[in-house]
């Protein structure tokens, strides 16, 4: 009954096997020079030594939300050029060229706004 999980099982293993490897190969081989700069924990580009309630810019999480939308824009864009050839053949293209359009207008449209907004400016 569940013969055709196998497969998918034996991946799942090999996978955490080599990883466990890795990790332990790493671990046991890997050069063990301890610093104190390296033991300081990093927090966004920041240094996270000093007063906690100081005041930091948001320029790294604008460029955050920025990469976000656009991975997001990325998925969708992905299946919707697969299926593009077969909306073509049913006669739809030109509902799906329109969406598609439609949608990275608006992206576009975003993008513009946040660039002469200084958004993608580093200072």
């Amino acid at each position: 009954m569940f013969a055709q999980y196998y497969p998918i099982l034996l991946v799942f293993l090999l996978t955490g096997t080599l990883v466990a490897l890795m990790t332990a190969l790493a671990t046991f081989l890997g050069p063990k020079k301890d610093n104190p700069v390296k033991a300081l924990p990093f927090e966004s580009g920041s240094d996270p030594v000093g007063d906690t309630r100081q005041r930091s810019s948001i320029k790294f999480y604008v460029v955050a939300i920025l990469f976000i939308i656009f991975d997001i824009e990325i998925v969708f864009l992905y299946p919707w050029a697969l299926i593009y050839a077969d909306f073509w053949q049913a006669g739809l293209g030109i509902l799906l060229t329109a969406g598609g359009f439609i949608f990275m207008a608006i992206l576009v449209l975003g993008l513009l706004y946040e660039w002469k907004r200084g958004a993608l400016e580093w200072d």
